[in-house]
C-alpha cells in the first residue's frame, strides 16, 4: 500500500473519541465496572464507531475499591487523552472527594473541556459540591438523596429515576443504575440499535425475584 493510499484511507476513518471512567480509593466496584462492561463491549466490538474507553486515576496508580478490590488505571490525570465523556462513579470515597479542594478544582476544569459529564451513584455528590448541578435535575443513590439536596438546594431532585439526562450532564441512581446510564450513553452516541445489540451481548435483562 502506498503512503498516498494509506493517507486516503486514514482520512475516512473516524477520529477516536474517548470516554474516561474515574477511579479513586473507595470507589464502588460496580459503579465503575458496570459502565465499563457496557462501554468496553461496545467500543471493542464496534471499533468503526470511533470510540474508546479507559480508566484514569489521579496519579495513574492502582486504587483500593470500596469492598477491597484493587483496580488499575490506564492513565493518570496529566497523561489521559482528551475526553468527550467523563464518568465519575460513587462509593464511600466520594465523601472525601466532595470536600477535597484539589479534586473539586479538577472536576470544574473537566467541565470546561469535556462536553458530557456523567456520574453514577454518589458521584453526583462530587458534582454538586463542585457546582455542576446548580439548577439542574439530578439523582443519586436513594440513601444519599437528602445529602445531595443539602449540598445545593437548587437541584431539582428526581428520586424515582434510574438516570437523568440533562443534556451535557447525566446523573444516575445507585450502583447497578450505572449500567442503564451507560446503555443510554451508547444510544446517544451510536444509536438505539447499537445499544440494543450491546444489551443483548451482555444479557442485561433484570427481572428481580426478591
Amino acid at each position: 500500500m502506498t503512503s498516498t493510499t494509506a493517507s486516503a484511507l486514514a482520512a475516512h476513518l473516524p477520529a477516536v473519541r474517548h470516554i474516561g471512567i474515574l477511579l479513586f480509593d473507595g470507589v464502588e466496584e460496580l459503579d465503575a465496572f458496570g459502565p465499563w462492561e457496557v462501554l468496553a463491549n461496545w467500543t471493542l466490538n464496534h471499533p468503526d464507531d470511533g470510540w474508546a474507553v479507559s480508566f484514569l486515576s489521579r496519579d495513574g496508580a492502582p486504587v483500593r475499591a470500596a469492598k477491597g478490590l484493587v483496580l488499575d488505571a490506564h492513565h493518570s490525570f496529566p497523561d489521559a487523552p482528551h475526553m468527550q465523556v467523563l464518568i465519575h462513579p460513587g462509593g464511600q470515597g466520594t465523601r472525601v472527594l466532595m470536600r477535597d479542594p484539589d479534586h473539586l478544582a479538577w472536576v470544574r476544569a473537566q467541565r470546561e473541556s469535556v462536553p458530557l459529564m456523567t456520574s453514577v451513584c454518589t458521584g453526583a455528590l462530587v458534582y454538586a459540591a463542585a457546582g455542576l448541578l446548580t439548577g439542574r435535575p439530578a439523582t443519586t443513590h436513594w440513601e444519599s438523596l437528602e445529602l445531595l439536596a443539602s449540598l445545593d438546594r437548587t437541584i431539582q431532585m428526581q428520586p424515582m429515576e434510574r438516570f437523568v439526562d440533562d443534556g451535557d450532564v447525566i446523573t444516575s441512581a445507585g450502583v447497578s443504575a450505572g449500567i442503564d446510564m451507560a446503555l443510554h450513553l451508547v444510544a446517544r452516541l451510536a444509536g438505539v440499535d447499537r445499544a440494543r445489540t450491546v444489551r443483548r451481548d451482555i444479557q442485561y435483562d433484570p427481572q428481580p425475584t426478591v
